[in-house]
């Protein structure tokens, strides 16, 4: 597939520079001129889908606890870094939408809610990008909660996320219908990014901070690149 989405994304919205999965990160990342941001989704304890990347509170937040044991109105006083909250997914969607950013937005499914989080989380991106240009790509580790998000939104695009190839990542791809792997870059070598594009499936690599890496993913033909370092490998690197 031809890659219509920005190359270079803010990971968790302002990298290294701001509170991670926050709307201050992601108001960062537009400011630094990136037109595309990556933020990870979960559920709260009362099913509302949160920005959270961990599956408890404790390392990003002030508070304690399982992030699905929590309601998201509980959240609400915590803090999540520089007098940053815990945003809604709904809020985040908004926010991008008035930015002009588009999202990688990734399923990131506490244990046992893998179909559970896949399927809102794909409803609620159906409603607040309806008549976008550019739809966001819903990705995840999970191939359950791709599943669900391809079942309640087939329309949106899904990348397959890895930390390893599998053996059989080609086949998982295509089960799944992805347009694109999500690897982590050390996993990633030109061999894979051509067979991933023989098979019409983009590259996304995760996540590069070095600025030799990153042009040496993308001599190999790499699509993306995901960085924390927003002040190193900026929007234009590509």
């Amino acid at each position: 597939m031809r890659w219509p989405y920005p190359r270079i994304l803010a990971h968790r919205g302002g990298g290294t520079l701001a509170p991670e999965n926050t709307l201050g990160a992601i108001r960062l990342g537009a400011k630094m001129g990136f037109q595309g941001v990556e933020f990870d989704v979960m559920l709260a304890g009362d099913g509302t889908p949160v920005l959270m990347h961990d599956e408890t509170l404790d390392r990003t937040t002030s508070g304690r606890g399982h992030v699905a044991q929590v309601s998201h109105a509980q959240m609400e006083g915590l803090d999540a870094g520089e007098g940053e909250r815990i945003p809604s997914f709904e809020e985040a969607a908004r926010l991008c939408r008035e930015l002009g950013l588009w999202a990688n937005v990734e399923i990131k499914p506490a244990r046992g809610y893998e179909r559970r989080t896949g399927d809102a989380v794909a409803r609620l991106a159906a409603e607040h990008w309806r008549g976008a240009p550019l739809q966001p790509v819903l990705s995840s580790f999970s191939p359950v909660a791709l599943l669900a998000a391809r079942q309640a939104e087939p329309q949106l695009p899904r990348g397959l996320l890895v930390g390893r190839i599998p053996p059989r990542w080609r086949e998982m791809l295509q089960d799944l219908e992805c347009i694109a792997l999500h690897a982590n870059y050390r996993a990633l070598n030109k061999r894979i990014t051509d067979e991933a594009h023989h098979d019409g499936c983009a590259v996304l690599a995760w996540t590069v901070n070095d600025r030799r890496a990153a042009r040496k993913l993308l001599a190999w033909g790499a699509d993306c690149l995901v960085t924390d370092r927003l002040d190193r490998i900026a929007p234009g690197f590509a």
